[in-house]
């Protein structure tokens, strides 16, 4: 199955928190590039709050960074560009979601449109998720 993560899927990926074993059996994710950024912000959040040791929170960036980098295709990353960019400014007008989350959304519409297979939505915000599932997508348990 393939699905689109979005990066509150991600950080379970590499910490361990409730939902991380769904996502862990994902075997193919496609993500926006957006979550170059926003995964390895929220592990050095989770540093800040001392739900990580910063030396746990630097060891779990490093490994995203690692599989980000891989060549063998732990994410599919789709950029952000004009079409992504359209349909997040029609998202947020239609589900009253914040501007990132919108971006997330668009970009999967957008990657949905390019292969039909994309038909999950892995993500662990409600207002996300209701959103993704009215944009006709399967939610991630």
């Amino acid at each position: 199955m393939t699905a689109f993560a979005d990066s509150s899927a991600l950080v379970k990926l590499y910490a361990d928190e409730a939902g991380s074993a769904d996502v862990r059996g994902l075997p193919v994710m496609v993500v926006s590039a957006l979550a170059r950024v926003e995964v390895p912000a929220a592990l050095w959040r989770k540093s800040r709050t001392g739900e990580l040791s910063a030396r746990d929170a630097g060891i779990l960036c490093a490994a995203f960074e690692a599989d980000w980098f891989d060549d063998r295709g732990v994410f599919v990353a789709v950029a952000v560009r004009a079409a992504v960019l359209e349909q997040a400014a029609r998202l947020v007008a239609t589900h009253r979601l914040r501007a990132y989350d919108a971006v997330q959304l668009g970009t999967a519409v957008v990657a949905r449109e390019a292969d039909p297979d994309i038909a999950s939505f892995a993500c662990y915000d409600e207002d996300l998720t209701a959103a993704a599932v009215r944009e006709g997508f399967a939610p991630l348990p």
